[in-house]
């Protein structure tokens, strides 16, 4: 086993039983392995949270909840906090004020392993391992499941390879992470987290990298994971067009008006996705929820 693989598994706090019996349940899009503890409803609620860094508010006064079943995008102009909103949630920095709470319990009450069996993350920085392949990259995330050695039971290689199925990843399996574009990175990221198989999924503009095919089925599978599992996927977003489209609700956040929430037609109807989007030469139908772009030549018309 590589000297890699071995220093990322123990950053992964790897302290689990190896071996872990999952039923297997039949959804609409999915016929995979899925832990019963996913079907159970979960409630993620934040009262007066503050973000930021240091004693640096970025947002303040958030109070919101994410549910069960449910694709939340999160919109925002660049520094608006949706990267700080999100690693907060993931507990990978502290509040600055205000409760984070799933189904009750504050987040800085669970462990290190507890928070991995529960939430899975995908951020945009490129994971930095040299020689590793694609399949062992996913299979770090049956971590949580696993020995200290990181051992794969045979229960864990079928998850992991149901989970590069849904990504569309599986003719990479044996292929060096470093060698991959960067498109293809961010499927293999996505697919870890599948296989990580937590109720909670929290990702950092999962579509940044990928072509528009690729931008429409990583959201119709997020969209899947949600109404089929029965997860809380949580997502910030650049692409507000096909986030519009398929999510089930929006957080939108802005530096001046705060926090907006709300189904995308809600948002739409009240103006805000309107103001949010909305510039010379771009405009926002709130019906249709589609956005037009006109030409140099038809703006200064």
């Amino acid at each position: 086993m590589k000297i890699e693989y071995l220093a990322v598994l123990h950053f992964f706090y790897i302290f689990a039983p190896c071996k872990i019996i999952v039923p297997r349940v039949k959804t609409r899009y999915f016929d995979t392995y899925l832990p019963e503890t996913l079907l159970d409803e979960m409630k993620i609620t934040l009262d007066n949270l503050s973000i930021g860094y240091d004693k640096t508010i970025v947002a303040s006064g958030i109070n919101a909840m994410l549910e069960s079943g449910q694709l939340t995008c999160l919109l925002g102009a660049n520094g608006a906090g949706k990267s700080t909103l999100l690693r907060t949630l993931s507990a990978f920095q502290p509040a600055l004020d205000g409760e984070i709470r799933y189904d009750g319990t504050l987040l800085s009450e669970f462990s290190p392993k507890e928070r991995a069996k529960m939430i899975g993350v995908v951020l945009t920085q490129r994971p930095q391992v040299q020689y590793m392949k694609v399949r062992e990259l996913v299979g770090i995330g049956r971590a949580p499941y696993t020995g200290f050695w990181g051992k794969l039971c045979q229960e864990d290689e079928d998850i992991v390879t149901d989970a590069m199925q849904k990504v569309g990843i599986s003719p990479l399996a044996d292929r060096f992470v470093h060698a991959l574009s960067d498109g293809e990175r961010q499927k293999v990221m996505i697919a870890k987290a599948l296989a990580q198989q937590t109720p909670v999924i929290f990702l950092d503009e999962p579509t940044a990298f990928l072509d528009f095919p690729s931008k429409v089925e990583t959201m119709q599978l997020l969209l899947a994971l949600c109404h089929d599992m029965g997860k809380i996927a949580f997502f910030s977003t650049h692409d507000v067009e096909i986030a519009l489209q398929m999510s089930d609700r929006v957080w939108l956040m802005d530096k001046t008006s705060g926090l907006s929430i709300g189904t995308p037609h809600e948002l739409a109807q009240q103006g805000v996705i309107g103001l949010f989007v909305e510039r010379p030469g771009v405009t926002f139908d709130p019906g249709t929820l589609g956005i037009t772009v006109r030409g140099a030549r038809d703006v200064r018309k």
